[in-house]
């Protein structure tokens, strides 16, 4: 088994508990989906947030909403780089897996797919 990390981004439209619990919760949702992950294989997650985004921790809702009672979570705020992507709410999960990691699929939803169009 290997342990992998699986990114994600979406763009958060506003500054509000529920914008940033719904983007948390869509983002998740799809990684999850689309990675067939298992919660239990879940090593590790890390929530970052832009500057500009600071209503409310992503962790509480993946904790509430996504079964990630005993998975660690961290949240930070995101590097502050000039005329970088705004309200954007990233995701890094460790997990266990047989997945090489070109069959890991990153997700980038909304705003967020301009960060890595290349995958």
């Amino acid at each position: 088994m290997y342990s992998r990390g699986i990114r994600g981004a979406i763009s958060v439209d506003n500054n509000t508990i529920d914008d940033i619990k719904n983007a948390t919760i869509e983002l998740l949702n799809e990684i999850i989906t689309k990675n067939n992950i298992k919660t239990e294989d879940i090593s590790f997650a890390i929530f970052t947030l832009t500057s500009d985004l600071n209503a409310a921790f992503p962790a509480k809702f993946a904790r509430e909403n996504c079964g990630f009672k005993y998975v660690p979570m961290m949240c930070y705020t995101e590097l502050d780089v000039k005329d970088s992507l705004r309200k954007c709410l990233r995701i890094l999960l460790n997990v266990n897996t047989e997945k090489q990691q070109e069959e890991i699929k990153h997700i980038y939803l909304k705003g967020a797919s301009v960060l890595r169009k290349d995958i």
